[in-house]
């Protein structure tokens, strides 16, 4: 359950925000394509806050202009994004928490915690860039897109028409069904007002933090779709490679929105379950009670190994692994691989962590 709450900004602009699940807290990073109550009966959205929920304390809120905060507004800008995100931090009373932001809010969160490292103590980054689309080295058939998205937000956003926010829909998630097209369609719509969502994409065009990128300095995870078609991949490596000692991990996946029937988004949770500190007070693992094979199997899961390459590796059966691992998770009483990761961590296994 959450509990929807508002806070007033530096130019008195009204957010709304919330605070679900239990656990040691995680902040959402704003970005557009929001809406805190609407998005829970979206097919493609709400597994990501559900998820995490489960294991974390998650504050999310509506960026200006967007869902239940208010939407008109005078400004639109990067540093007004920053500040609201500053605002509603104090609003909930996060003191000391772990930072998330995708898409165009990894940049938001990039900024934030440059400006503000003694509260930020882990940051994960998805689908993000260091660089908004005007910053980057374009020919102007690529400026020329970028104006043309503008308008045809400008002109169809708001029709009861699809096709015009279709054409985002399908960059945004192009291995979705017809289903999880419209629910995000639908999302898009509830959103923004045609002229704010311009307003915001040709604000986030101009983002620039590869600055503040170098001044991280928590521990950092980035991770990026390989064939994301909204965010090149090749973004995701520079932003990476701007931070001090960041993790880059390559997700295999087309969509910038990952789906809950990809293995991409579970390895998503994964790696951010194994990332980011949990609760305290839980009991050691008692690696004895682990036959050889598990202890093989356990080492490789630490090491982010999925089933088939731990198959391929100790020449066994996906089939066979997938054996061993029921009885490793019950073991470990554990209900995922992520709560696995974890542990087996804790306990010293996976030093030699596989690369992307």
């Amino acid at each position: 359950m959450q509990r929807v709450r508002f806070c007033t900004t530096f130019d008195f602009a009204r957010l709304a925000f919330a605070v679900s699940g239990s656990g040691p807290k995680l902040a959402y990073a704003p970005h557009w394509l929001t809406h805190i109550e609407q998005d829970q009966a979206c097919e493609a959205v709400p597994p990501w806050h559900a998820d995490l929920g489960k294991r974390y304390s998650v504050l999310r809120f509506d960026q200006r202009g967007c869902g239940l905060s208010d939407r008109d507004v005078s400004q639109i800008s990067f540093e007004a994004w920053v500040r609201d995100l500053e605002c509603v931090i104090e609003a909930a009373r996060y003191d000391r928490f772990a930072l998330l932001g995708n898409s165009q809010g990894a940049a938001i969160a990039v900024e934030y915690a440059a400006r503000h490292p003694e509260r930020v103590t882990h940051l994960v980054l998805y689908g993000g860039y260091a660089r908004g689309r005007l910053k980057r080295e374009l020919t102007a058939q690529d400026r020329e897109d970028a104006e043309l998205q503008v308008k045809l937000i400008e002109l169809g956003w708001a029709k009861g028409d699809p096709s015009y926010r279709d054409v985002f829909s399908r960059q945004f998630m192009p291995t979705a069904t017809l289903e999880q097209l419209a629910a995000l369609s639908e999302l898009e719509r509830m959103s923004a007002s045609p002229a704010m969502a311009a307003s915001i994409v040709r604000a986030f065009y101009e983002i620039d933090v590869r600055d503040a990128a170098s001044r991280i300095r928590c521990p950092t995870l980035v991770l990026h779709a390989r064939g994301d078609r909204r965010v090149p991949l090749a973004e995701g490596r520079l932003l990476a490679s701007l931070i001090p000692e960041a993790r880059f991990l390559v997700l295999e996946s087309e969509n910038h929105i990952l789906l809950p029937n990809e293995p991409a988004w579970r390895r998503y949770f994964d790696e951010i379950g194994a990332f980011l500190p949990r609760a305290t007070g839980g009991a050691p693992v008692a690696l004895d009670t682990f036959t050889q094979r598990e202890m093989e199997i356990l080492e490789r899961i630490a090491q982010g190994l999925d089933n088939t390459q731990i198959a391929a590796q100790l020449a066994l059966s996906e089939k066979t692994v997938r054996n061993h691992i029921t009885r490793i998770f019950d073991k470990l009483q554990v209900e995922n691989r992520s709560r696995a990761i974890v542990l087996a961590r804790e306990a010293g296994l996976g030093e030699n962590r596989a690369l992307s």
